[in-house]
């Protein structure tokens, strides 16, 4: 098999809509693989929103103090190498054929097992992931929690620190419909006599403080254990004071938006805190790391004339602090919005944060087959805010609009989901979409 071949196989695993949670099929994979997630330690990160840029930042950090470092995220702007890297480079394709090749018995014979032990497409990713690290040597890896925490595919894993960023209503048919349903979830990535740092807010907080109780497990919180303050903040990045574990230091970090000093004072204190555990991480590791950090798609910056940003924003969390970001360092500037967000996203509430920073919204849709949603109904939700709104199906065309409108001293805000922002960010860094035709193409097959 090639490539092509086998992630459209690897996409086909997710049947569509399906999601089954569960630690029996990916550890029976990797018991087979002869455990590789023991041969290095592990930064575990979950939570609602900014676990991504949590990850990243941890791992340019760790990188910087001299480790070597794998990384693992989810989900991808445009290629599926992109879940995978060391030291920021992606796997090659090459090997993404030989570990499948390698595990593909496996799966066959876990499928002759019956559906229950049908591997799916995160479990056979996972071990994939964690197969690579073990065989390139990494000292750490960092690794994103996909969806909640107890159950996760990845919390095989027994790290040296875990973090939990936030907690919101999210994914609530799988989670629990209040937050301390899903805080419950997510606490399943602390482990026993292990250390957390969390961002969250009390009320998911009281739960943390409960499950590391019974796990004689260290709660490390912000505000409390450690403190940030935001000094400068513009589009090209922020410089803050982090104080904390005997250190006061002034740090920069190119991510942009208030929010993202918040989850880089989440990376800083898993980093301090695992002198602990005996592992020094040096200072100018901190600081050169947080300011030399990459994390496509999160208020990134594409032009200047006009502005173009794209961001993953893709709940109403996240949707918040987008629309707190561009209030703060993008305003007064005319704001063309492109927008376009999953079926199963609560677009009403995300319109309500995004329309009041816009002068003019394009719906869209982005191209994975059954996810996204009409923009015909998002069009009625900016029109119940007073906004000015075009209907525009394929987001290229619709970005260009923007750009047309925008002028050269407005903005272009491309957001609503990832897969939005991989299909725009596509127009300035063209690269084959395996969210796209790809993936449609590889459904279609099996419908």
């Amino acid at each position: 098999m090639n490539y092509e071949e086998v992630t459209s196989y690897i996409f086909g695993l997710r049947r569509f809509g399906e999601i089954k949670l569960g630690l029996e099929r990916v550890s029976y994979l990797l018991e087979k693989l002869g455990n590789p997630q023991q041969h290095y330690k592990i930064i575990h990160v979950g939570g609602t929103a900014g676990k991504g840029s949590t990850v990243a930042m941890a791992s340019s950090i760790l990188k910087e103090a001299g480790f070597r470092i794998g990384t693992y995220t989810s989900p991808h702007l445009a290629s599926y190498t992109e879940r995978i890297t060391i030291n920021g480079e992606r796997i090659p394709e090459s090997e993404v054929v030989r570990l499948f090749t390698k595990l593909k018995p496996m799966i066959d014979e876990m499928q002759s097992l019956g559906d229950n032990m049908s591997p799916t497409f995160a479990e056979v990713t996972t071990a994939i992931a964690l197969y690579h690290f073990a065989e390139r040597s990494v000292d750490f890896a960092v690794m994103e929690v996909m969806m909640g925490g107890r159950l996760d595919a990845t919390n095989v894993v027994k790290p040296v620190a875990s973090v939990i960023t936030n907690i919101a209503l999210e994914h609530t048919e799988y989670l629990g419909d209040t937050i301390e349903k899903i805080a419950a979830e997510k606490a399943g990535i602390i482990k026993e006599k292990g250390i957390l740092v969390t961002t969250a807010e009390q009320e998911a907080c009281k739960v943390f403080e409960r499950v590391c109780e019974e796990k004689g497990a260290k709660m490390l919180r912000l505000g409390k254990d450690f403190k940030v303050k935001v000094e400068s903040s513009a589009i090209t990045g922020q410089t803050f004071l982090f104080e904390g574990f005997g250190e006061k230091l002034e740090l920069y970090t190119p991510l942009v938006g208030e929010h993202q000093a918040e989850n880089a004072a989440a990376a800083v204190a898993a980093m301090l805190a695992l002198r602990e555990k005996g592992i020094e991480v040096s200072r100018l590791g901190v600081i050169e790391g947080l300011r030399s950090v990459k994390w496509p798609g999160r208020m990134e910056v594409v032009q200047t004339s006009p502005l173009v940003i794209l961001d993953c924003a893709k709940d109403v969390l996240a949707s918040k602090r987008l629309a707190e970001a561009v209030q703060q360092i993008v305003r007064p500037k005319k704001v063309v919005m492109v927008i376009s967000t999953s079926a199963d996203k609560k677009h009403k509430q995300m319109m309500a944060d995004l329309a009041p920073i816009s002068d003019y919204i394009i719906a869209t849709k982005h191209s994975v087959m059954g996810r996204a949603l009409d923009p015909e109904l998002l069009a009625e939700e900016a029109a119940a805010h007073g906004k000015p709104c075009d209907v525009e199906p394929d987001v290229k065309l619709a970005v260009m609009k923007a750009v047309g409108k925008a002028k050269p001293d407005g903005c272009v805000l491309v957001t609503g989901s990832v897969f939005t922002v991989g299909e725009a960010r596509d127009i300035w860094f063209p690269e084959k979409p395996l969210w796209g035709r790809d993936f449609n193409e590889s459904r279609k097959a099996q419908i």
